[in-house]
Order: structure tokens, then C-alpha cells, then sequence
């Protein structure tokens, strides 16, 4: 961690947090089963989203005790009015050094050269495969080639690190599997796997729905032959990555579900509505917003910070018997 805080953020079991997920708005442009309702949503009035000077200065409390890398959620957060401005403010804060962006790609053709512009260091692009009727049915709405001329335009804009997130379900996305490898390799984008996780506002999950990391490997390595252990710059990341021998792909496995990494977690997140989790299965939240606007001093903030890390748990506990899902689905939390 560049600033080297004297005082760290850190829970009861030793685990440092630097890296803070920011949610700019709940709202979206399509439907995913696994994360939204298809109809009938009903979305935070904008004056209850934190402005783009709350989020800031929240940033600049926090910056000093360690957390220098951010990631930008939503919902879809391309559809927040000028978050490429945003961008902006985050990345002249001091100490800050990696902003990266989750984004579904399907505005992102309109918005890469700015994003770009503004700073923004890397994107994560979900794409869970690559033909129109599993976009379709997974989204709910049309729209897989505006997601390929999106992710062309990031490369036309300059950015160099580009990941494709595929949510992996059992008896959808297998066929997607090798052509989303092979265009992955092809445009020297990286790949990785997301387990399908049970934060679906639907409530829809089922153990039997989640289609492993280690499935996927197999067939990936009936495609490509034995995929090789990559390097592991972040001990904290939370994908097992991979490389394809004597190739230059390199693909990762998020297994929450068949092989939690919970040991290692260093994420923390505020909702789009101020409200700061310690885990994104988490089923308590601190009031952020309310503090900021009742006056609340920056000491006053960082206990708030320090009170929720503190509290955080050693693990989610899926693979528990006494798992309690949160009350709210991913839409809400921020991806």
C-alpha cells in the first residue's frame, strides 16, 4: 500500500482492507436473473444516492488509512450522469492507485474515450457468453453486439487491461465455455469465471444451479490441454488464475460457492445510498450518509469504518447450514 498507514484497517482476524468497492446507482439497463428482478423495480430516489462529493470525500477519509485501490459498480453505474467525472476526482486523490469499473459493456461504446480520459485504470466487462439468445436469456433484454462494440472501443481507447467476467450457471452456459475462451485469447483479453452466488432478487438460487470453477477448468483443458498455475500478484485477489500452456491466455476460476477465499479477503463496500458493508453477504449495514449529512466529522466517519471491519466475520458461510442471505440482491450492494 503506497501511503504505508501507520494504522490500518483491519478486522479481528488480521486481514488488512485496501480495496473498497463504490456502487454509483442501483439502476440498470437490463435484467440479469442473477442480480435484478425483471420487472417492477423499484429504484432509490436520486436525492438518497451519494453525490459525487460524498463519495469523494468518503474516499479521502480512507485513503490515508491504507485503501488504495477502488472499484466502481453498479447497477450499471455508465447509466449515473457524468461518472466519468467522478473518475476524475477519484484518481487525484492521494494514495490512491488503481480505479478500475464493472460495467456490462453496453454503453460503454459512448463512454470509453472519456472513461479513459478521466483516468480510470482498468475495466471488468460482464459477459457471460457470446450469443445473442444465452445474452438474452440470462439479461432479459437484447443488446450482445453493442456489449463486442464496447469492449472494441476500451481497446480503441487506450486501455490496456480489459477483463471479461462470465457468471457461470448450470444449464445455460455451458456451450458458452470454449467461444468465450477462444475470443478471449484471441483479443488478449483476460477471462475469468464467476461462480453463480445466492443474490438473486428473485430468490431463484439452488446449490444445484452453480456450475464449478473446477467443471469449467476441465472443459477448458479438453479445448486447450493443461492449463498452468499463473503468478499471483495480489495474495488478496480473489480469482485462482491460470495460463494456457505453451499460449499467451490467461483465465481465472471466482469460486465463492465450491471454494470460498474468504481468508484472504480485503473488500470493503458502500452501497450507492451510503450504506458501508463489510462483505457482500453481510446482512448488517452502517449508516454513512446519515453521518456525512448530520455533520459528522472525518474521525467520526473512520470510526464508523472501523467499527463495521471490526465486526466482520471470518467467512459468508454458504456452506453453512445457518447461512442468512441479506436482505438485499446485488443490484442493491454493488457487484
Amino acid at each position: 500500500m503506497s501511503s504505508n498507514p501507520s494504522h490500518p484497517i483491519r478486522d479481528s482476524f488480521g486481514r488488512i482492507h485496501n480495496n473498497l468497492r463504490i456502487s454509483v446507482t442501483d439502476r440498470c439497463n437490463i435484467r440479469c436473473f442473477y442480480c435484478m428482478p425483471e420487472q417492477n423495480v423499484t429504484f432509490l430516489p436520486r436525492k438518497e444516492l451519494l453525490t459525487f462529493e460524498e463519495i469523494t470525500r468518503f474516499v479521502k477519509i480512507l485513503a490515508p488509512q491504507g485503501v488504495d485501490k477502488l472499484r466502481i459498480t453498479g447497477g450499471e453505474p455508465l447509466v449515473r450522469k457524468d461518472v466519468s467525472e467522478l473518475i476524475r476526482r477519484l484518481v487525484a486523490i492521494d494514495g490512491i492507485e488503481d480505479i478500475a469499473m464493472t460495467t456490462n459493456g453496453v454503453l460503454l461504446a459512448d463512454h470509453a474515450a472519456a472513461l479513459r480520459e478521466a483516468g480510470l485504470h482498468r475495466l471488468n466487462i460482464s459477459l457471460d457468453g457470446l450469443s445473442e439468445e444465452t445474452f438474452q436469456r440470462i439479461s432479459r433484454r437484447t443488446g450482445i453486439q453493442k456489449v463486442i462494440d464496447g469492449i472494441d472501443a476500451a481497446k480503441s481507447a487506450g486501455f490496456q487491461k480489459i477483463r471479461l467476467n462470465a457468471v457461470s450457471i448450470a444449464g445455460i452456459t455451458e456451450a458458452e465455455i470454449i467461444p468465450l475462451s477462444e475470443y478471449a485469447f484471441k483479443s488478449g483479453l483476460e477471462l475469468r469465471f464467476i461462480e453463480f452466488m445466492p443474490l438473486d432478487a428473485e430468490e431463484g438460487w439452488q446449490k444445484d444451479l452453480v456450475l464449478t470453477g473446477e467443471s469449467i477448468r476441465a472443459r477448458l483443458e479438453d479445448r486447450w490441454g493443461p492449463l498452468v498455475p499463473a503468478p499471483r500478484p495480489d495474495p488478496s485477489q480473489p480469482s485462482v488464475d491460470y495460463r494456457v500452456k505453451n499460449g499467451t491466455g490467461l483465465v481465472g476460476f471466482i469460486d465463492p460457492v465450491s471454494s470460498p477465499f474468504c481468508s484472504t479477503c480485503n473488500r470493503i463496500r458502500i452501497t450507492a445510498e451510503g450504506q458501508f458493508r463489510n462483505c457482500l453477504f453481510s446482512t448488517k449495514e452502517w449508516d454513512v450518509r446519515r453521518l456525512m449529512r448530520d455533520g459528522g466529522s472525518d474521525k467520526e466517519i473512520e470510526a464508523l469504518v472501523r467499527d463495521c471491519v471490526a465486526q466482520k466475520k471470518a467467512a459468508h458461510g454458504i456452506d453453512s447450514e445457518d447461512f442468512e442471505r441479506p436482505k438485499k440482491s446485488m443490484f442493491q450492494i454493488g457487484g
